[in-house]
């Protein structure tokens, strides 16, 4: 992870003292509503249905162990003893006093944390694959670029305001984990066939009222361009994003209408005036960032004697090794694995954590996992090192502390924002959808014989819950003051991105948990040997499902 310099460190207790002033300028009259707005914005402060919401930044998702027990603090000394991982990776504070905000920010400023752009018309937090640098399957380890990313795009004088927020994701494996086929900009790190490392760049994608996968505007850009080429992209984006109506400012509603070839002709000539001048990455730079995410003390260990002791452990005991089906993924360095804690019991909000949780995490992470932890977008948390003749160690330690569910990846595993419990812009409540859903499918073997499904649940057209995505997504709407739900099918973040296309006429919030089973049995029954939920829905369509949902509504 990269730590702080004396000069990283002034500049975000210089901005903590800012906000502090700007803040009791605020309380006390001084400043207006609309003048603060900015301000608190940019400081990563919403006002919400019912309290504030604090959203703190997590770049990339990474958090040492000092991190998550200031975190747990603040929780519960600030908040009402909980935080919430957001589809962002970043952590949210529900139910902070306004007056007390400035005395977060300078807790987290100790602890190498901020909230900076984590809100507002800038360049939002630099998002990745939750198992970066660790998985088996990655060609080049993200992070490092993330990082350089981060440093140029934080306090960017030129994109304070642009005329809408901005976000962009990085991975650098060969299946996609951080969704950049719909972000403002997506980036995959690839090599050439001279093995230079390079980018692939997407521009224009997004979801929210207006959902597009994103245009391939460069299929290989060498790895010393990447922040000239950025700075092109966004300023372009600035210079011509629409500013009248914000509903259309975002950057794919530019590139659809100018076309994806004319936006790139655009980058380009911006491009030439930037290349090879001051922002070109030196190999040095690259290696400084780089050098912020060494190798962990790593042990050569015996993997066929672990994996025979996890099979003798399965074996022994069932239970754990569902656990370890469903939780567990290979890592590149032999005898090593990556455990995923979910977050998603029955009875909890998806993304929801204590702050004795947290501290627990810390504890777990100090013991098993080199002290790091890392947040996802489907709103869950990674150790990501943890010795694989020890996880039926971690496994026993887990359980008791509630993380030990064995749902990873099935249909109870959802996304699910908010919703109209808290969020002011929210039609419809997602929590108790989520719930409801939830204790529908309770059956663990159940859940196994479905296998993948990704469900995804937002409570209005911002899709903070990624609704577009979901192989099965649910979309709070309002319809006369009364909540309804609309249902998509067929979304798919992954490599294969995929917008949901709509099943027809919304439902009741009572009627959701049956609509559900009926997709899923209208799955089971038409499925071929092997195939996954959206395998399925690609190869028989809508019209299946279409057609038993609204045969048993009626």
């Amino acid at each position: 992870m990269y730590q702080y310099d004396e000069y990283d460190q002034k500049i975000v207790r210089e901005r903590v003292a800012q906000f502090r002033g700007q803040t009791e300028r605020y309380l006390a009259g001084e400043l207006k509503d609309e003048e603060f707005l900015p301000l608190r914005l940019q400081n990563g402060l919403y006002i919400q249905r019912l309290a504030p919401m604090l959203r703190v930044n997590v770049p990339y998702g990474m958090l040492n162990t000092t991190q998550l027990r200031k975190l747990a603090h603040i929780a519960r000394h600030y908040d009402k003893g909980y935080c919430h991982v957001s589809t962002r990776q970043n952590i949210q504070f529900n139910w902070p006093e306004l007056a007390e905000v400035p005395d977060i920010l300078a807790e987290l400023a100790d602890v190498e944390m901020h909230a900076t752009q984590s809100s507002g018309s800038c360049i939002r937090n630099v998002t990745s694959d939750q198992f970066a640098g660790i998985s088996s399957d990655e060609i080049v380890d993200p992070r490092p670029y993330c990082e350089i990313i981060r440093q140029w795009s934080t306090f960017h004088p030129e994109f304070a305001f642009l005329p809408r927020k901005f976000k962009i994701a990085v991975t650098g494996a060969a299946s996609d984990r951080a969704a950049v086929q719909v972000h403002d900009i997506g980036l995959e790190v690839v090599k050439n066939d001279a093995g230079e490392v390079g980018f692939k760049v997407l521009v224009g994608g997004g979801l929210g009222r207006t959902p597009v996968i994103g245009s391939v505007i460069n299929e290989f850009l060498p790895e010393k361009h990447i922040l000239s080429y950025l700075e092109a992209i966004v300023r372009i984006y600035n210079q011509l994003g629409r500013r009248d109506n914000k509903y259309k400012a975002r950057i794919k509603i530019l590139v659809k209408a100018m076309g994806a070839d004319k936006f790139a002709d655009k980058v380009n000539a911006e491009f030439a005036h930037l290349k090879d001048g001051p922002t070109t990455l030196t190999p040095e730079e690259i290696q400084r960032a780089s050098a912020a995410f060494p190798e962990p003390a790593y042990e050569t260990l015996d993997d066929a004697a672990a994996q025979a002791l996890l099979q003798q452990q399965s074996t022994e005991t069932p239970a754990f090794g569902k656990w370890l089906t469903r939780n567990v993924r290979d890592h590149r360095v032999a005898g090593y694995a990556a455990v995923t804690l979910s977050l998603k019991p029955t009875g909890v909000a998806p993304g929801d954590i204590t702050d004795r949780q947290l501290e627990a995490i810390a504890d777990l992470a100090d013991q098993f996992s080199f002290g790091e932890a890392r947040t996802t977008h489907e709103q869950n948390i990674v150790l990501g090192d943890i010795r694989k003749d020890q996880l039926f160690a971690f496994w026993q330690a887990a359980k008791p502390l509630g993380f030990a569910t064995p749902n990873i990846g099935t249909l109870t595993d959802l996304i699910c924002c908010p919703g109209g419990d808290f969020c002011s812009l929210a039609n419809a409540k997602s929590l108790p959808i989520a719930e409801s859903i939830q204790r529908q499918f309770d059956d663990l073997d159940y859940l196994y014989d479905l296998g993948d499904i990704d469900l995804n649940i937002s409570g209005c057209m911002n899709a903070c819950g990624h609704h577009h995505v979901g192989h099965i997504g649910v979309l709070g709407v309002d319809k006369k003051g009364e909540e309804f739900y609309q249902v998509q099918l067929g979304g798919n973040a992954g490599t294969e991105t995929s917008l949901g296309k709509v099943l027809g006429p919304a439902f009741g919030a009572e009627d959701m948990p049956a609509v559900i089973q009926t997709l899923i049995d209208v799955y089971v029954s038409k499925r071929v040997e092997g195939e996954q939920f959206i395998d399925t829905y690609n190869r028989i369509g809508l019209a299946p499902f279409k057609e038993q949902v609204y045969v048993k509504a009626d």
